[in-house]
């Protein structure tokens, strides 16, 4: 299913739904931060998904990574949470949902790099080298939060 996201877009469509999802700052011994490049969107993201009924959201951030990377994580700490309304994801079927991402930070744990069929490349990127990739803003406010490392999670008022 493919997806348009639009940002501050004043010709956006309205949403219709939320759903609860997560992503995560993940860093190898390196500094190089976990990067996907998304299937439905061609852009590059940090790996992550939606929760399930009856699932725990830090069952959510281990199933999404291990499904979209390959690799095992531990959810170590919370990022922030992300629900700007000028934020809305339109997807094919007519579904229109206003983001709402909850982002955590997590330690690789185990596991091999590889592709799924909601992401086309999975890399390990340096910080520098974000700069060159298509990222969403939203996406790039979680890198730069993540890297900064405040220790209070980033929410919008």
């Amino acid at each position: 299913m493919a997806r348009t996201d639009h940002y501050k877009d004043p010709d956006a469509p309205q949403a219709n739904s939320i759903v609860v999802a997560v992503t995560a700052f993940i860093q190898d011994e390196h500094g190089r931060v976990l990067m996907i490049r998304r299937t439905d969107n061609d852009m590059y993201a940090m790996p992550g998904g939606g929760q399930d009924v009856g699932e725990p959201i830090g069952r959510t951030v281990i199933r999404e990574i291990k499904e979209e990377t390959g690799v095992d994580v531990e959810p170590t700490d919370i990022i922030g949470i992300y629900s700007d309304p000028a934020h809305v994801i339109a997807y094919s079927d007519g579904e229109v949902r206003q983001e709402f991402s909850i982002c955590f930070r997590a330690r690789l744990i185990g596991g091999e790099l590889r592709t799924s069929d909601e992401s086309s490349e999975v890399h390990w990127v340096s910080r520098d080298d974000l700069a060159n990739l298509n990222i969403h803003p939203s996406t790039r406010l979680r890198i730069e939060h993540g890297f900064d490392n405040h220790g209070t999670p980033y929410f919008e008022t």
